[in-house]
């Protein structure tokens, strides 16, 4: 049975709209006090995902690691994101989501300090598995958040906001990774502590303006369906970053790994049948709309992901760019990002309509991709800036709005599990994108300089060998001129080839799309029209009274 208490807020929780003032909706800067802690604890979240990317090899260098440890820094992370979200989603339904994500933050800076302080990769692989929980559950509650305070006809507008902040954190991060590793009296170090004030910060705030109702439940969490989808997803997830290095990618390890991966699902898929509150109710893919966006978001998290990872090693490995340089290089990506999530919300917010973004956002995704694909270590770079924006523009238009989709049609009830099983998918895309094609990336490079070496020759080989381009990251200035540019073409060729077969994921995203059913945006919050704008329960269908 639910029971939904005022947690305490009082006349301030009636400012906010909360069920037992007046039922007014938010002002826009009642919510964007509200909004302003989240935000910025979701940008220093995805932040520390991102920014390690362009200090990476420096981090391996001083830690002694091996390339092994250099892929699981970056998985580790992925892995434990993917794996928490539907748990945080579901807790969210269940307790306060404002401690809950409060506790997201916490772990998060507890994941930072240590793995700043870290002296061998297994501290700081272990720090990363804790710092992705914490994003995980950023991740997931930012959504559910915004769904419990603002309606699907607003939210439209906010959720512009929350993309344009996931863009700048996602691909700013490594701008911000290259400027700290950069600077000598900083160090790689920084890059872990740098967002531990703002996370502070973003405690503090949400503890003052955020206030929301908290719904209490005499139910029990469904840890057993949490332990075989973790497990499920983490066996997948190591299979793919080990698959092509550790062993070939068709041996008897794969078909173990996959083969365990499969059970391990279907015993999830079992326990969730029989559960009084399973972490994701199977009962919401036989919506439609939920099942569709779900598998879009897969897709649109490999190309999400796959633009992030793989730009800072071309620009620094196939066009000699600084860290710093390479990030700035990013730029017009992050533009089209943020331009499009933020235009795309408002225009939703004042039509209720959102799935021509949607389709849009798919052709616009593909495009860029596909053109991506033909890049080289000497193309023009206003070539690649307007490649570049196209991806940033169609990731903008549909990142948020599978999101916005899924919660418009769904009860008040399963709004933190709908949300967070399309967050979910989109980041094991991206986790799962990561890996294949950073496998597939370094087999194409590995072909590409041995067809370059052997044209030019015996001696090539051994100067080659010289500049260190023993499998690790070549020291382009060691090459001599030929050798060095056998190398950037191989880069510049390999990460081409990166996108390019991302680009038909992008494709079957957005075939995906033209099969929703658009049903235009509800005006009241919590998610259905049968919601009323305040309530995160069924129980509170019934219309608020005026006055308190």
């Amino acid at each position: 049975m639910a029971k939904t208490t005022p947690a305490g807020v009082g006349a301030v929780h009636d400012k906010h709209g909360g069920p037992a003032g007046s039922d007014a909706p938010m002002t826009h800067r009642q919510i964007m006090e509200a909004l302003s802690g989240l935000l910025l604890g979701m940008f220093v979240a995805i932040l520390s995902s991102t920014i390690v990317s362009n200090a990476l090899p420096e981090i391996i260098s001083d830690l002694h690691g091996s390339q092994s440890s250099y892929t699981w820094v970056v998985t580790a992370s992925l892995l434990a994101m993917t794996a928490s979200t539907p748990l945080w989603g579901k807790l969210s339904d269940l307790f306060s989501k404002k401690l809950l994500v409060q506790i997201a933050l916490i772990v998060y800076v507890a994941g930072s300090v240590v793995a700043g302080l870290s002296q061998n990769t297994g501290t700081l692989i272990a720090c990363r598995v804790v710092q992705g929980i914490g994003v995980g559950g950023l991740s997931a509650l930012a959504q559910i958040i915004m769904a419990a305070m603002i309606s699907p006809r607003e939210r439209g507008r906010y959720s512009g906001y929350l993309g344009a902040t996931f863009a700048v954190a996602t691909v700013g991060g490594p701008l911000l990774g290259g400027v700290i590793t950069d600077t000598d009296w900083l160090g790689w170090r920084w890059c872990f502590y740098v967002g531990v004030p703002f996370a502070v910060i973003a405690l503090i705030v949400l503890q003052k303006t955020l206030k929301l109702p908290v719904v209490k439940r005499d139910v029990k969490v469904d840890w057993l369906g949490a332990f075989f989808i973790t497990a499920s997803v983490t066996l997948l997830l190591i299979w793919v970053t080990l698959a092509g290095k550790n062993y070939d990618w068709l041996s008897w390890q794969t078909y173990v790994m996959v083969a365990g991966s499969v059970v391990l699902g279907a015993v999830f898929v079992y326990v969730e049948s029989k559960a009084s509150e399973p972490i994701i109710p199977l009962r919401l893919f036989r919506n439609t709309t939920i099942t569709l966006a779900s598998a879009a978001s897969l897709f649109v998290g490999i190309a999400m992901f796959s633009g992030t990872v793989f730009f800072s090693q071309y620009f620094q490995l196939a066009r000699d760019k600084s860290p710093t340089m390479s990030g700035v290089m990013t730029i017009p990506m992050i533009g089209g990002l943020f331009l499009s999530s933020t235009v795309s919300g408002l225009i939703i917010t004042k039509t209720g309509r959102w799935k021509s973004w949607l389709v849009s956002g798919g052709v616009l995704l593909t495009a860029g991709l596909g053109l991506l694909g033909t890049m080289r270590y000497d193309t023009p770079y206003w070539h690649l800036a307007i490649y570049m924006a196209l991806v940033g523009l169609g990731m903008g238009m549909m990142m948020q709005n599978l999101v916005l989709a899924t919660q418009n049609q769904v009860s008040p009830k399963d709004l933190g599990a709908a949300s967070s099983v399309v967050v979910f998918f989109r980041s094991l895309g991206g986790a799962v994108g990561v890996s294949a094609l950073g496998a597939v990336l370094g087999h194409r490079v590995t072909d590409y300089v041995k067809d370059g070496i052997t044209a030019l020759g015996p001696e090539a080989a051994a100067a080659a060998a010289k500049g260190g381009s023993g499998g690790g990251i070549p020291k382009l200035d060691a090459m001599p001129a030929p050798i060095r540019t056998v190398f950037e073409s191989a880069w510049g060729h390999g990460v081409g080839d990166v996108f390019l077969y991302a680009s038909p994921c992008a494709l079957l995203a957005f075939v995906i799309t033209l099969f929703i059913k658009e049903v235009k945006l509800s005006a009241q919050a919590g998610g259905t029209t049968t919601a009323t704008t305040q309530a995160p329960a069924p129980t509170e269908a019934t219309p608020a009274r005026q006055g308190g």
